[in-house]
C-alpha cells in the first residue's frame, strides 16, 4: 500500500514537473522573442517621433489612431478595428508665460496650465500670493485672508515613499481639485507645485476639475515647476507682498470623434471569454508621451506580435485595446464597457501598461484571495527574469471600468523610481526610453498573459 502510494506521487509529481517545464520553456520563448525579434520599439519610434503629442481631438491623436490600426493589421489578427467614442478638446494655446515680481525685479519662472483650465485675460492675471500646502488650509484661512489672490498649493510628493506612485497620489489632489476649491474662497487663480520628486525646470501638467462650481466662478490654473516652486517659497518669506504674474490662453471646445483601435485573436476553446492587454494612446501635449503611455500601447501591441511570432494559439480569445482619453476624461474605457455589456461579453482577465516603460518588477492586482495566490504562485515561473513584485493593489484606470462578473485585472508594475521625473512634462521623450526595458516590460506582459490563458482564472 505504501510503495503504491509513493509511486503515484511521483508520477503525480512528475506531470505537475512536466507540466511547468512547458509553460517554463515558453516563457522562455516569449523572452527570446521579444528581446530579438520586437517591433515595440520601432513602433514607438513612430508614435514618438513621427506623430509626437496625442492629446485627445487633436490631430496627432487622430494620426496615432491611422498608425496603429495599420500596424495591427500587419500582424495578420484574427481582427482589427475601431471603437468610435466621443471626446473632449482642450486646446493649450499660446506658451505661458509667468514671473514673480518682488519689487522691482521681475524673476520669470516655467509654468503650463492644467488641463481644463480656463485662460487667463489676453493681458494676463497679476496678483499677490498665498502659499498652502493643503485643501484643508484654505478653509483654515478663510475668504478674507484669500479674496483676490493666487492660491499656491505647495505641498511636495513625499520623499520618504519608497512607493513613488504612493507619493503622487498623496499630493495629487492640489492639483486636481484645487482651483474649484480655492475659486470658494475668492481665489483669482492657483499655482500647483508640479507633482515631481526630483527638483528640475520642467512643469508638469494633468488634469484637474472645478467641482460643481458654477463655470462663472471658474479661475486659471497651472503647474509651476519644483524649482520654480523652491524660489517662489522662498521670495514670499522674504516678501509676503510679492506679486505673481502669469498669461495662458488655454480654451476648452466642443466634444469631437475619435477612436479606440482594437485587434485580437480569436480563442481556439473558449473564443466567449475575452483577455484584455492594453494601454492609452492618448498622452498630454507637452511632449511625445513615451512613457506616458506610448510604452504600454506598444508593449500592449507586442504581446499579440509576440504570440504571432510564436504560433501561439490561444485558448481565449486575446484582444488589444489602445484606449483613447484616458489622460482627460477616461471616455474610451467607459465607451469600451458600454458597448461590452451592450454586447454581453465576457471578460476574464485584463492587463494594462500605464506606468512607464522601466524595468518591470511586477504586477499590481485586483482580484479575490483565490486567484491572487494563484497568480503569486506563478513566482518562481518569473524569478529567472528578475519579476518578483505580485501586490494587490489598483490594475489600471482603463481596465478599471469593465465589471464582467468573474474577472481578474492586473497592471505592470515596472520601476517606478525615475517615472515622475517625465510624467506630463516636456522631457517624456523617445530619448527617455530604454529599448532593452522596454522590450522586457512586453515580455513580461506576454508571459502572464500566457498563464492566465493557459491556467485560467478561480471561480468561487
Amino acid at each position: 500500500m505504501k510503495k503504491t502510494i509513493v509511486l503515484a506521487l511521483i508520477l503525480f509529481n512528475g506531470f505537475v514537473v512536466l507540466a511547468q517545464t512547458k509553460q517554463e520553456q515558453t516563457i522562455k520563448e516569449i523572452y527570446k522573442s521579444s528581446l530579438t525579434n520586437s517591433k515595440c520599439y520601432t513602433w514607438l519610434d513612430d508614435l514618438s517621433n513621427k506623430i509626437g503629442s496625442r492629446l485627445s481631438g487633436s490631430v496627432g491623436a487622430e494620426k496615432a489612431v491611422l498608425y496603429t490600426k495599420a500596424q495591427l493589421e500587419t500582424l495578420g489578427l484574427d481582427r482589427v478595428y475601431l471603437q468610435e467614442v466621443m471626446v473632449p478638446k482642450w486646446v493649450r494655446g499660446e506658451q505661458e508665460i509667468a514671473y514673480i515680481q518682488d519689487n522691482k525685479t521681475k524673476i520669470t519662472v516655467p509654468i503650463c496650465a492644467l488641463g481644463g483650465s480656463i485662460a487667463t485675460a489676453k493681458t494676463g492675471l497679476t496678483a499677490e500670493v498665498i502659499e498652502v500646502h493643503s485643501i484643508k488650509e484654505l478653509s483654515e484661512l478663510g475668504t478674507d485672508k484669500i479674496k483676490g489672490k493666487i492660491v499656491f498649493f505647495n505641498r511636495p510628493m513625499n520623499n520618504e515613499e519608497i512607493e513613488s506612485f504612493h507619493a503622487y497620489s498623496g499630493a495629487g489632489d492640489q492639483r486636481n481639485i484645487g482651483a474649484g476649491e480655492a475659486a470658494k474662497f475668492g481665489a483669482v487663480g492657483t499655482i500647483v507645485r508640479s507633482l515631481n520628486l526630483r527638483l528640475d525646470d520642467f512643469p508638469h501638467t494633468g488634469t484637474q476639475s472645478y467641482g460643481a462650481i458654477p463655470k462663472s466662478q471658474y479661475i486659471p490654473t497651472a503647474a509651476i515647476s519644483t524649482n520654480g516652486a523652491e524660489l517662489l517659497s522662498k521670495t514670499l518669506k522674504k516678501n509676503p507682498k510679492l506679486k505673481f504674474y502669469f498669461k495662458q490662453s488655454c480654451e476648452t471646445m466642443e466634444d469631437v470623434l475619435s477612436y479606440n483601435v482594437i485587434g485580437e485573436i480569436k480563442g481556439s476553446e473558449h473564443p466567449e471569454n475575452i483577455m484584455v492587454v492594453g494601454g492609452h494612446l492618448d498622452s498630454w501635449d507637452l511632449a511625445d508621451g513615451s512613457h506616458d503611455d506610448g510604452a504600454g500601447v506598444v508593449q500592449s501591441m507586442e504581446v499579440l506580435n509576440i504570440f504571432k511570432n510564436l504560433g501561439y494559439k490561444p485558448k481565449n480569445t486575446i484582444r488589444v485595446v489602445l484606449f483613447m482619453n484616458e489622460e482627460n476624461g477616461l471616455r474610451g474605457g467607459k465607451k469600451y464597457e458600454e458597448l461590452s455589456l451592450l454586447n454581453k461579453e465576457n471578460h476574464i482577465f485584463a492587463l494594462e501598461s500605464d506606468s512607464g516603460g522601466f524595468s518591470p518588477r511586477g504586477f499590481s492586482l485586483e482580484c479575490d484571495d483565490a486567484n491572487f495566490n494563484k497568480i503569486s504562485s506563478y513566482k518562481s515561473a518569473f524569478e529567472p527574469y528578475l519579476i518578483h513584485s505580485f501586490v494587490k493593489g489598483h490594475s489600471g484606470s482603463d481596465i478599471g471600468p469593465l465589471t464582467s462578473k468573474l474577472i481578474v485585472k492586473a497592471g505592470l508594475k515596472p520601476d517606478s523610481q525615475r517615472y515622475f521625473d517625465y510624467h506630463h512634462a516636456a522631457n517624456d521623450k523617445f530619448d527617455a526610453i530604454n529599448k532593452r526595458e522596454l522590450e522586457l516590460g512586453a515580455a513580461t506582459m506576454a508571459s502572464l498573459m500566457y498563464l492566465m490563458d493557459q491556467n485560467g482564472i478561480v471561480k468561487e
